[in-house]
C-alpha cells in the first residue's frame, strides 16, 4: 500500500479523499495548505502527493514548483485536484510540474482508479473495488 499525502484546503473534500483511500488499506497525511503539505512532504517523502490548486496562502501551482525544486522530492508523482478542468488547464497544471489531475467534484467510483494510475503496482490496492458508500 501507499503513503499518500493529500494538500486540501476543503474539510468535506479532505474527509471524502481520506474515506476512500484508507478503505483500500492506504496511508495518508493529511495539510490543509500549501505551506504545511510541503514541510509533510519533505518530512514524510511518501509516494504520491495529491494537491489542491486553489488555495489561501500558497496556492498548488506554488506546491508544484518548490516541490521540483527539491532533489529529494521531484521523483514523487504530484497530481493536481482541482475544479478547474477546461480546455488549456491541463497543459497549464503538467508544465506547473504535476504528473496529472484528478477533476472536482470527486467520483468516489472512479476515485482509486484515478489516484493508483500514477503509482507503481506494488504500491497499489489489491481490490479494485469500490467500497459500500452507502449508510
Amino acid at each position: 500500500m501507499a503513503r499518500i499525502l493529500i494538500i486540501e484546503d476543503n474539510q468535506a473534500n479532505m474527509q471524502l479523499m481520506v474515506y476512500l483511500l484508507s478503505a483500500f488499506g492506504h496511508k495518508t497525511v493529511e495539510a490543509t495548505e500549501g505551506e504545511l503539505g510541503l514541510a509533510a512532504a519533505q518530512r514524510e517523502l511518501p509516494d504520491l502527493i495529491l494537491c489542491d490548486l486553489q488555495m489561501p496562502g500558497m496556492d498548488g501551482y506554488e506546491v508544484a514548483r518548490r516541490i521540483r525544486l527539491e532533489p529529494q522530492l521531484q521523483t514523487i508523482s504530484l497530481v493536481a485536484v482541482t475544479a478547474y478542468a477546461m480546455a488549456g488547464d491541463r497543459e497549464k497544471v503538467l508544465s506547473a510540474g504535476f504528473n496529472g489531475y484528478i477533476s472536482k467534484p470527486i467520483n468516489p467510483e472512479l476515485f482509486l482508479g484515478q489516484v493508483e494510475a500514477f503509482l507503481p503496482l506494488d504500491k497499489r490496492s489489491e481490490s479494485s473495488k469500490p467500497p459500500n458508500l452507502q449508510s
